[in-house]
């Protein structure tokens, strides 16, 4: 008879593929036996009732990172691995962010020594090019992927961190000689500077014409011209937080062609809309992001994107500035729509919104939650099966899941460092009781359990398609070879 550390009895244990009743028996921080009936663990919780679910792999979050107009994110390690505990998730992906001039090196040695003191949970990194030099393509970043960084963000606007076409096309071919995955974040940088200049000039400074500036077009043709890089490459690129309706349906059509194209998009784009954004005085603030919330038609086309495919995994992007002046309002009342900075917080409630908007409403399965908050994370960025799923000899990272908690948001019972929410006052159904990271119990009735520092550096590895991808053909392969 095995001897378990822990064991999750009489739960509803949910995969991203199965459903069904079993206890969970762990061992040394693993997964040690999924059945029915196992032997009592050292600690024993009853799920009566419950799901245990897979501890959620966030993806897309900015944690004690420097913003490209120099302002620090209110959350540090701590805060912010603390706030995903508590909403489910056990193990985060923020950004290591290069800015230009910056050592490759000197980032991803700070960034790591910051988490290593602080977070609670586990974590990797991405890393952020902002100065593509022969050295950071020959050198840096194939180091950097043997050492488990294996995925990379770029970016198509914003005055200090944009990259010309041609620079993302050598971001593209070095990723794809040496084993990683390039996320871009698409928007037209000219048309949102051109129309930003005018709205000024005529005195139209507001938060609402922020939305006005990131045009839906100028999101669309970003996506549209990406889509054609790497077709150009036929390399993979994930699309990040698509917002607009015309964005997914560029994304859809790249697909049913066999692009390698992946997409995502978040919390803010389904429940929030540019009509928040108009809220009087700096209110409208708290909710402006880029690319920012849209309507709801493009709300609804998301939500189908989610059921059908086109989105494969679902983040927070949590960018949490404080409401004051060392945040969002550097010049208070007088802040400006391009003062501003841009994001909003989420990291907490990624995983209820989603449950409670998307499986509590039909819109997605149980299933699909799963993939969409764990799994299909863990295979993208080479973390399955260690993360993102329950099964034997996996880690043991779960959430034991009330379906039937009702529970009323506001800022006060969220433990980022924001100090505010977008989604004030709403009520949602479906919350995590306990949550498990490699088999310590770090959120129980209500209250942390997991130390400072405690959580582990857990490297990436090759990338995974979530869906079967074509071969490419002679002519590409040739051609490829030609060009590396």
């Amino acid at each position: 008879m095995q001897d378990f550390d822990l064991t999750i009895r009489n739960g509803t244990v949910v995969t991203a593929a199965d459903t069904f009743p079993a206890d969970v028996g762990v061992k040394d921080g693993q997964i040690a036996a999924l059945a029915k009936g196992l032997a009592p663990g050292r600690r024993d919780i009853d799920a009566t009732g419950k799901l245990v679910l897979p501890g959620g792999v966030d993806s897309h979050c900015h944690i004690e990172q420097l913003s490209s107009n120099g302002v620090m994110t209110a959350d540090d390690f701590y805060t912010g691995t603390v706030s995903a505990a508590f909403g489910g998730t056990t193990t985060i992906i923020p950004f290591a962010a290069q800015h230009r001039g910056m050592k490759i090196g000197d980032v991803v040695a700070d960034y790591a020594k910051r988490a290593k003191e602080r977070a609670v949970i586990d974590y990797a990194f991405h890393l952020i090019v902002a100065d593509p030099t022969e050295e950071a393509l020959t050198q840096d970043l194939p180091a950097f992927i043997g050492k488990g960084i294996t995925s990379f963000k770029v970016y198509m606007t914003y005055d200090r961190l944009k990259l010309e076409d041609r620079q993302i096309l050598d971001v593209l071919l070095a990723a794809e000689k040496h084993g990683a995955l390039v996320m871009v974040h698409a928007e037209n940088h000219d048309m949102i500077r051109w129309l930003a200049r005018r709205l000024l000039d005529r005195g139209h400074s507001e938060p609402k014409f922020h939305a006005v500036s990131h045009a839906p077009l100028a999101e669309s043709e970003a996506t549209h011209r990406v889509i054609q890089l790497a077709r150009l490459l036929d390399v993979a690129v994930l699309v990040v937080h698509v917002s607009g309706i015309e964005a997914a349906n560029a994304i859809r059509a790249a697909q049913a062609v066999g692009a390698r194209i992946y997409a995502e998009t978040c919390p803010q784009y389904l429940l929030l809309k540019a009509s928040d954004i108009s809220r009087p005085g700096m209110d409208g603030a708290k909710f402006c992001c880029s690319p920012p919330p849209r309507d709801e038609a493009s709300q609804n086309a998301l939500w189908a994107g989610l059921a059908d495919g086109t989105f494969q995994v679902f983040s927070s992007d949590h960018a949490p500035y404080r409401f004051d002046q060392s945040g969002k309002l550097p010049k208070g009342d007088k802040t400006t729509f391009k003062d501003m900075a841009n994001g909003v917080p989420g990291i907490e409630l990624r995983m209820p919104l989603l449950f409670s908007e998307g499986v509590g409403k039909g819109r997605i399965t149980l299933n699909d939650f799963v993939a969409l908050t764990a799994t299909n994370h863990a295979r993208m960025y080479g973390l399955a099966p260690r993360k993102g799923t329950i099964a034997v000899e996996s880690d043991a990272d779960l959430a034991v899941w009330n379906p039937d908690k009702e529970v009323k948001i506001g800022a006060g019972m969220l433990h980022d460092n924001a100090g505010y929410t977008p989604y004030e006052g709403r009520t949602i159904k479906g919350w995590p009781e306990i949550v498990v990271s490699r088999g310590r119990v770090v959120v129980e009735g209500g209250k942390l359990q997991a130390e400072r520092g405690s959580g582990e550096f857990i490297p990436c590895g090759a990338p995974g398609p979530i869906k079967q991808e074509r071969k490419p053909s002679t002519e590409m392969r040739l051609f490829k070879a030609l060009i590396s």
